[in-house]
């Protein structure tokens, strides 16, 4: 990662469950980022698209490394021509600042 997004080590910091007022401040930020689900099953989710799949693999790839670099593993939803990227914190049952970071990192891959 660059200096622009330094890795953290998010097993060493303590994560919770952002409380739904600091996830609607967060989500200002992150254009095309909506909730979805409810209760323990809560995310932030966005749809990528993409001319073809294999600009759609790409990026795919790309999320991968950021994911396994930040430790944080979200669902995606793989189609020809977009991608559905999924984030939550499975163990504070809801959104955590980690999703916000990742969700923060994968736009900055199509950034201009």
């Amino acid at each position: 990662m660059n200096s622009m997004f330094p890795k953290k080590d998010w097993s060493t910091q303590t994560r919770r469950a952002l409380k739904a007022t600091e996830i609607v401040a967060k989500l200002v930020d992150l254009p095309g980022w909506q909730l979805s689900g409810d209760g323990a099953d809560v995310a932030i989710e966005k749809t990528y698209r993409f001319a073809n799949y294999h600009e759609t693999m790409a990026f795919v790839n790309a999320v991968a490394f950021i994911a396994h670099a930040q430790d944080h593993h979200p669902d995606l939803s793989v189609h020809y021509g977009r991608c559905v990227v999924r984030l939550n914190t499975h163990d504070v049952a809801g959104i955590s600042a980690t999703d916000v970071d990742c969700a923060t990192r994968i736009d900055a891959l199509l950034a201009p």
